[in-house]
């Protein structure tokens, strides 16, 4: 097991950690079970490609803060009740309630290894908050590439959205099916959400309509495009 990814798991009760470790060893992982002080040693110790926690361990105990600190591409999911979900987002980590669902912590965590290896093959291109509707949502285009894109959804309409979602840009007609890569607190100071995906399934001619989208929209006054 040597050879596939780490994933340090720190879950307070021994029947959910348990089951959480079997769902990772079908996936092709290699999960470490541990209380946060020897996750802590651990991450410290070992490099490791994801940490799955309790959110009370991870963002008051500091846990979260400690993992990044050492990979800042690391991504935390973070299980917890209800209430904690705002904290979690907030904290630029994806977010599981209880009882913990095998097929969407296996998507959480395909998407969050995901994210520490971008698949973008072009450049993406930063824009003037292009009007835009996810899932008939009214949100704002911020960058996009020929292979995804990057969202804002506003502090009104913050519900999160599940792994693939519906992005139609009413200006030119295009509507694109995309699979979320990742979720993160806008970083402007304002209380918004942002969404990095990817385009999937998508036929080839609305794969050619986006890339025509991408070609010709302006890039941001003062910005540049981006590797």
């Amino acid at each position: 097991m040597a050879d596939r990814p780490r994933v340090i798991v720190v879950l307070p009760n021994a029947a959910e950690s348990a089951e959480v470790a079997d769902w990772l060893v079908a996936e092709g992982l290699e999960p470490v079970l541990r209380s946060a002080p020897r996750a802590a040693e651990e991450m410290r110790d070992r490099p490791f490609a994801l940490l799955i926690s309790d959110a009370a361990s991870a963002i008051r105990g500091g846990l979260q803060a400690q993992g990044r600190a050492r990979n800042p591409h690391t991504v935390t999911i973070l299980v917890g009740e209800s209430e904690a979900g705002a904290q979690a987002m907030s904290s630029q980590a994806m977010f599981l309630t209880r009882p913990i669902d095998r097929a969407t912590l296996t998507c959480f965590v395909s998407m969050a290894l995901m994210d520490g290896r971008p698949a973008r093959r072009s450049v993406r291109k930063s824009i003037n908050r292009f009007d835009a509707l996810v899932n008939g949502v009214p949100s704002h285009l911020l960058d996009v590439s020929a292979e995804g894109l990057r969202l804002e959804v506003g502090k009104d309409r913050r519900a999160v959205l599940g792994p693939y979602f519906k992005v139609k840009v009413p200006l030119v007609g295009v509507t694109v099916t995309v699979q979320r890569m990742w979720t993160r607190a806008s970083s402007n100071g304002v209380p918004t959400l942002w969404y990095g995906g990817a385009l999937t399934q998508n036929q080839a001619n609305v794969d050619q309509a986006w890339r025509t989208f991408v070609d010709t929209v302006p890039v941001a006054a003062g910005l540049q495009t981006n590797p």
